[in-house]
């Protein structure tokens, strides 16, 4: 049996290693944005179309360590094969080669005046 806790932990090490926004997963995946926050809040239990999808997206995610936490995450193996994520549409996101640092930040306010902030 599929215990949800745990589950909801291996999704979100998956989120975190690919640095995706809980929405930009939902979007990857095709599936609605309040399914991925109804599932990380514990409301509701993954299905198996749901799991499915995960697997299709991400290829060095092993199902076992999916369901049951067996395994190693990420899949070595599977990973240098494929350094992007696929898209079933197509399109193609392409993992970060490495971390990227805030240089600026701005912000614009109705008035059209605005707030420039830079690292210094």
């Amino acid at each position: 049996m599929l215990d949800s806790t745990s589950f909801i932990t291996r999704l979100k090490t998956i989120l975190n290693h690919h640095e995706l926004s809980s929405a930009s997963f939902a979007d990857l995946i095709h599936v609605q944005r309040s399914s991925i926050s109804h599932l990380l809040n514990g409301r509701n239990k993954p299905s198996l179309e749901f799991i499915m999808k995960i697997n299709e997206a991400f290829k060095e995610v092993e199902l076992q360590w999916l369901l049951y936490g067996e395994g190693i995450y990420p899949n070595e193996d599977l990973e240098n094969n494929s350094k992007s994520i696929e898209q079933s549409n197509g399109n193609t996101i392409t993992k970060p080669s490495q971390k990227k640092n805030v240089e600026r930040i701005v912000i614009f306010y109705t008035d059209g005046t605005f707030k420039n902030y830079v690292e210094q």
